[in-house]
């Protein structure tokens, strides 16, 4: 995994290398200009000129270094200087004065040449630090990059387009959209929330010599994004002398008369994830309906009458003994007594439990009952039902994902999963991960029962609490690409992404 920084954690990681292991900033600086400039390199048609524009601060220090680098290896480079000389940080000065000490000459922007296809623009104008939008001649160079890259160049960004504030993802207008962006050092949280991880294009993280001892001495949350050799080490290969009981039985509570696909895609996922055994629990009316989806899934008939409730807890009851996770939500009929049955199961059950759909609704009245759970509780709330768990509105929700997703999951004692772009999953300790699969066309009803089925699966075959969950949450993503990859994104529905599941398994040899 890779640990993903705040603008200010980065500084400290900079401060402490030099500190604590004597890599000076001019040093970094080198790394990375060089760093910048091989990027630069890699995009370039043959024959192609390189444009540098750069900001007054270090992260034009950056774009400085690039330049010399790219003329020592024989390019054509024009440097542009934005903003007021006098303003540069020490280090930029120093490396201008290196390019000038060679005949080069920076120029204004209005003296740079057009540039097209083939050719590279290197955006240096602004780093880490940015708290507003561009304005002025910032704003008119944003406006030139955007220029160029329409008429075929590439941009390579120096660790954030400019314009992207660092530790949110937001885009202020104006904002540079690049096709690479080079990382310096750690990631840096704007790159890999969205909107910002879609404005960064290709992002390519560098070593520019930090030490991993660094990290030891940040301060505030550092959350980690989950890369495909962390999912896939999550699943063991299986052995050759397992039988069905080696993998779980999920007991599946979902699904209601006009509802009854909801609990099929969530046990159908559940055993297209590994489940050795699963049953789902409903409405008697529905059971043969459910089961029809697939015939390696049991039924457990609940013969009372309408919304779940108490006269439910019982026959649950019996129905969970023996089983190895619990899945309840997609679908199922809700009443005023549902969060109570609910709690009740919670309190008694002896396995892990993922609440889903209905199911969070109907505890967001009292959330007590998720401290009361015998066993691991997993929620998987899309934004809005985020916003009734914690009395937020949605627009709050979003804009503040990582802080909200994390409060909850302490306070409660929870693995919260929080869904949408970028997917968050936060464990009752207050560890949190980044998900980055995922596309749009997963914006369709039923990808959440696919993913709480996923989810079920893996705490059944005992893999442990968060890591079955981010793995799981991995594993939908990457089943969705899988999926669009194949079938395009706009048709894509979520039976395609069980389909996905076994081209997940392919892929990773399990």
């Amino acid at each position: 995994m890779q640990s993903v920084l705040t603008a200010a954690q980065m500084r400290e990681a900079e401060q402490a290398a030099e500190a604590q292991h004597g890599m000076p900033s001019a040093l970094l600086m080198e790394n990375a200009g060089r760093a910048l400039a091989e990027a630069a390199r890699s995009v370039a048609g043959p024959g192609g000129r390189f444009s540098v524009v750069c900001g007054p601060g270090n992260n034009g220090g950056d774009g400085l270094v690039a330049a010399r680098f790219l003329r020592e290896g024989g390019a054509r480079v024009d440097v542009a200087l934005v903003g007021d000389r006098a303003k540069m940080t020490a280090e930029a000065k120093r490396n201008l004065r290196a390019l000038e000490a060679d005949g080069f000459t920076a120029q204004g922007l209005e003296a740079l040449p057009t540039l097209g296809r083939g050719d590279v623009v290197v955006d240096a104008l602004f780093g880490t630090g940015l708290s507003r939008a561009p304005a002025g001649e910032f704003a008119d160079a944003i406006h030139r990059i955007d220029g160029w890259r329409a008429a075929g160049a590439k941009v390579v960004a120096a660790d954030v387009p400019s314009g992207l504030q660092s530790d949110t993802g937001e885009a202020f207008t104006p904002c540079v959209e690049a096709d690479v962006t080079v990382s310096f050092g750690l990631l840096k949280r704007g790159q890999v929330l969205e909107p910002g991880a879609s404005r960064c294009g290709e992002l390519r993280r560098v070593d520019i010599g930090l030490s991993p001892a660094t990290l030891h001495a940040l301060t505030g949350l550092v959350p980690r994004l989950v890369e495909e050799a962390d999912a896939r080490g999550v699943l063991p290969p299986r052995r050759a002398d397992s039988h069905k009981g080696t993998y779980g039985h999920v007991l599946v509570v979902a699904g209601s008369r006009g509802k009854t696909g909801a609990a099929a895609m969530a046990a159908r996922s559940a055993l297209r994830s590994g489940a050795g055994l699963v049953s789902v629990a409903t409405r008697a009316e529905v059971v043969d309906t459910v089961l029809s989806f697939a015939p390696e899934l049991m039924g457990i008939p609940l013969e009372a009458s309408g919304p779940l409730g108490l006269a439910d807890l019982e026959p649950l009851l019996a129905a969970a003994e023996g089983k190895d996770a619990l899945v309840i939500g997609p679908g199922i009929p809700r009443g005023p007594e549902t969060g109570k049955l609910i709690a009740e199961l919670l309190a008694r059950v002896e396995a892990p439990v993922v609440l889903d759909a209905d199911a969070l609704n109907a505890v967001a009245t009292d959330l007590s009952a998720l401290r009361g759970a015998k066993r691991q509780v997993v929620l998987t709330p899309h934004p809005g039902e985020m916003a009734r768990l914690t009395g937020r509105s949605t627009k709050e929700v979003q804009a503040h994902r990582l802080e909200l997703a994390r409060e909850f999951a302490m306070e409660h004692g929870v693995t919260l999963v929080l869904k949408g772009t970028r997917t968050l999953t936060v464990s009752a300790d207050g560890d949190l991960y980044i998900n980055p699969t995922g596309n749009p066309g997963m914006a369709t009803g039923g990808t959440g029962d696919v993913l709480s089925g996923i989810c079920g699966a893996f705490l059944a075959q005992g893999f442990q609490v968060p890591d079955a969950i981010w793995a799981a949450v991995y594993v939908h993503g990457l089943a969705g690409d899988l999926a669009a990859g194949k079938r395009g994104k706009v048709g894509l529905i979520a039976t395609d992404l069980i389909k996905g599941l076994c081209d997940v398994w392919t892929r990773w040899d399990r």
